[in-house]
């Protein structure tokens, strides 16, 4: 074989070489948009289904809300616990809690259990109901209901609504930090008190923990 023969061997492995390049490159370029789509429409669906997911979770927790309003008014109306605020529920609302210089306001519901707390502020059961004569303790998460805790100042004004529908408001006098085995916060005093307690500190990020932030009130009048 003669040189120049080899050369034009060697040029034309090169083209074939070439076009089989050039096919493989188009062929990726073609299914290239369609894998591109196909990983929009994931992202899309991934992104659809965590905010479907979010959306459901507010939409609940704002109908319990409206539920549990509607429960108070009818038991407030009664002057007495019979309405709960959907058919299977084990707690119904018994009092309004309102902190008057925070401006929030919260229905109380009966029991201290983790499911009832996830709904509202819950009051101690073995305690006398809020607005009654005694030591009326309710509990509350501290980064739900009970954040507005961290607002709370000695000398602020705490009203409740009774199921009767009287008001008796209470004035803070002060906030102490308290081992959850620590029940002498819970005794009774002789005096018409709140207590309202809730985990602390309020920035951990692991949640319970063995410590309580309680807030003291006094009651100072009936209405």
């Amino acid at each position: 074989m003669t040189p120049v023969d080899a050369s034009r061997l060697w040029l034309l492995d090169r083209r074939i070489d070439l076009q089989h390049l050039w096919r493989a490159t188009r062929a990726r370029l073609r299914l290239r948009p369609t894998l591109r789509q196909a990983a929009v429409a994931l992202l899309i669906g991934i992104g659809g289904w965590q905010l479907g997911s979010g959306l459901w979770l507010y939409a609940k927790a704002w109908l319990a809300q409206v539920l549990i309003e509607d429960a108070w008014q009818r038991n407030r109306s009664a002057g007495q616990v019979y309405a709960k605020p959907w058919s299977w529920a084990d707690t119904a609302p018994v009092a309004r809690l309102m902190f008057l210089d925070q401006a929030q306001s919260f229905v109380v519901l009966s029991g201290e259990a983790g499911r009832v707390l996830a709904f509202g502020p819950g009051h101690r059961p073995d305690s006398p109901l809020p607005g009654k004569a005694g030591n009326s303790v309710i509990s509350g998460h501290r980064d739900t209901h009970f954040r507005v805790l961290q607002s709370v100042h000695a000398g602020d004004l705490i009203a409740i609504e009774a199921l009767d529908g009287r008001v008796r408001r209470y004035r803070v006098a002060g906030m102490q930090i308290v081992d959850h085995r620590d029940l002498r916060v819970l005794a009774d005093r002789g005096i018409d008190e709140l207590t309202l307690v809730t985990c602390w500190p309020f920035d951990a990020i692991v949640p319970g923990g063995p410590l309580r932030y309680v807030v003291k009130a006094t009651a100072v009048d009936t209405s």
